[in-house]
This record gives structure tokens, C-alpha cells and sequence, in this order.
């Protein structure tokens, strides 16, 4: 058994048991796939894909269950990698943030530029994606780390911190009779104006449709994005007035804009940090977590993961 053949059928199962796919992401061949996958399945004595002709079309009931040992045995090779680095490469390495368009673009440039000055020889990749994807990223060993408000609860594999707490604006041209309202913003006032804000799966999005649905209100949502920068180009525009995370109107930029709060009318969203549980971290890992929430130190960490870090993190 080698670990090259659990490679490839752990991809063959996240391309959608498309044998091509998987070849193509691991710069392989089909038929390399095929025989390996076949020569590891007599090894075993159990079928693992069920095949039409040269087609994969299902896994069998022991496929799933060896798919499941497949990906924990990979990831705790890629831990060992990980331990090595840290005692060969203190310094160097690499860390990959898997977050969305909002938190890439308003919560974490400070975070990345200090990281980046603390640590210069370190190799940052940002993937951005729904809280969904990103949070897939994570379990399947593509990122290290999501950052998101939403989805990261639904994966058990995935520990959940805490980060910080936040709530809305609303944002309208200067010239909008709610940029005059002189008194305090209401959700009938939202819901009697065209509404732009971000996609159901989005940066809480939950709260908002909570919000208006306990006071018997339909807001009419006519554009929905899941990029706050499109969602205040359309507010331009004059399509509707916008719903959008309070950190990301910026006073310099967006002085064309009047920026309404709308904290009160909403329950507060937390945006969290999801991590393997079973993840080996390199010390740097756990400084990018407290430069981006101080009060998650390496202690609070360590005690949501259950791969106890070596002393070699502290030096």
C-alpha cells in the first residue's frame, strides 16, 4: 500500500468519481489512476468503486468506509510533514487562508501585513469562496485556515473560534430621502426601498431574512451579491439602497455614500476561524490566528484541536 494510491483514489472520490478530473488536478494519467486504484483494491480484496465499463459510477460500502481512512491517513502524513518543517524550516513554509470576498477585503489586510513583516519568508495564499467551499477547502487539506461568519458549523471536522462580533449599515447616494431621515432607521424603512445585499449563503445573511421575518416584513431584495464592492457599485447606480457589513463602508472612499447604522435592527454575526480539528499547526499558523484575534491565544487554540503541538511552536 503507498500513500500515492490513496492520493488518487481520495481525488477520484472529490472529482465527483470523474477518473480524468483527478488526473488532471494531480498532473497524472488516467490509466496511472486505474492500475493504481485497482492494484490497491486487490491488495485490500475489496472492491472499492463500482465501474460501468471503463466509467466510475458509485463506491461500494467498504469503499466509503476505506475513503474515510484514506483522508484522516493523509492528512496525519501531511502533519509529519508539517512537525519536520517546523524543527528544519523554523522560518519558511507556507500557509494558505481559504475566506470571503468581505473578510479578504476589509477584516484581514492589517492581519496579513503584520503577519507578512513578522514572518517574510513565508509563502501566504488567500482563496476566497463561499462559506461553504471555504470551509471544504479546510476538510479536504487544501487551506490551513477559513475565516467566515457562516458554514463553518456545519462540519464537524472543523473546530470553531471565535473571532470578533459585528453588525450592518445601510448605505445610500447622498441625495436619498433615508440619507435625511433625521430619526432613528427602522425595518419598515428598509423594506419600503429596493434592497441590495449580499447573497443567502453570505456574511449572515440568515440574520437579516430572521430579522424581517419576526416583524411580518418581505424586503424586496432585487440584487443579490456576494461581493460588498459590487453591491455598493449598485447602490451607485441608483438600484436600491444597500445592506452591507458596518467594517466595509470606508469614509475615504465612499463619500458619495451616506452610511446609515443598522446594528440595532439586526442580532450581531461573529465571524469565526475554522481549523481541522486533527490539524497539526506550525507556530506561525498560530500567530496569523492571534494577529487576527488577539484573544485567541495558542492555549485557547490548542484546546479545540486535538494534535497537541510540540514545544518546537513556542521557540
Amino acid at each position: 500500500m503507498k500513500l500515492q494510491q490513496l492520493r488518487y483514489l481520495v481525488e477520484v472520490a472529490r472529482q465527483g468519481l470523474n477518473v480524468s478530473e483527478a488526473a488532471e488536478k494531480l498532473h497524472t494519467s488516467q490509466p496511472g489512476i486505474s492500475k493504481q486504484i485497482r492494484l490497491l483494491e486487490d491488495e485490500l480484496g475489496v472492491q472499492i468503486f463500482i465501474r460501468n465499463g471503463k466509467r466510475v459510477v458509485d463506491v461500494t460500502a467498504p469503499g466509503r468506509e476505506i475513503l474515510k481512512i484514506s483522508e484522516r491517513i493523509l492528512l496525519q502524513a501531511q502533519n509529519l510533514k508539517r512537525i519536520g518543517e517546523e524543527f528544519v524550516n523554523v522560518e519558511g513554509g507556507s500557509l494558505t487562508i481559504a475566506t470571503t470576498h468581505t473578510q479578504a477585503r476589509y477584516a484581514l489586510p492589517a492581519t496579513v501585513k503584520a503577519f507578512l513583516e513578522r514572518y517574510p519568508k513565508v509563502r501566504l495564499s488567500i482563496k476566497q469562496g463561499s462559506p461553504t467551499q471555504i470551509s471544504e477547502m479546510v476538510v479536504d487539506g487544501e487551506a490551513d485556515l477559513a475565516v467566515a461568519t457562516e458554514g463553518i458549523d456545519h462540519y464537524p471536522e472543523l473546530a470553531m473560534l471565535d473571532c470578533y462580533d459585528w453588525n450592518r449599515s445601510v448605505v445610500v447616494p447622498n441625495a436619498h430621502p433615508l440619507a435625511a431621515l433625521g430619526r432613528t432607521l427602522t425595518l419598515a424603512d428598509i423594506a419600503a426601498y429596493p434592497l441590495i445585499t449580499y447573497d443567502f449563503a453570505f456574511t449572515g445573511r440568515s440574520k437579516i431574512n430572521q430579522a424581517f421575518e419576526r416583524l411580518a416584513l418581505t424586503p424586496n431584495v432585487v440584487l443579490t451579491a456576494i461581493d460588498t464592492d459590487v453591491i455598493k457599485t449598485y447602490v451607485r447606480l441608483g438600484l436600491g439602497i444597500g445592506l452591507i457589513a458596518a467594517m466595509a463602508y470606508e469614509p475615504d472612499h465612499d463619500r458619495d455614500l451616506v452610511c446609515i447604522d443598522a446594528g440595532h435592527l439586526f442580532e450581531k454575526s461573529t465571524t469565526h476561524i475554522g481549523v481541522r480539528k486533527d490539524a497539526y499547526l506550525r507556530g506561525y499558523a498560530f500567530d496569523f490566528i492571534e494577529l487576527f484575534a488577539p484573544h485567541l491565544t495558542r492555549d485557547v487554540i490548542r484546546d479545540n484541536l486535538l494534535c497537541e503541538p510540540s514545544d518546537a511552536d513556542d521557540e
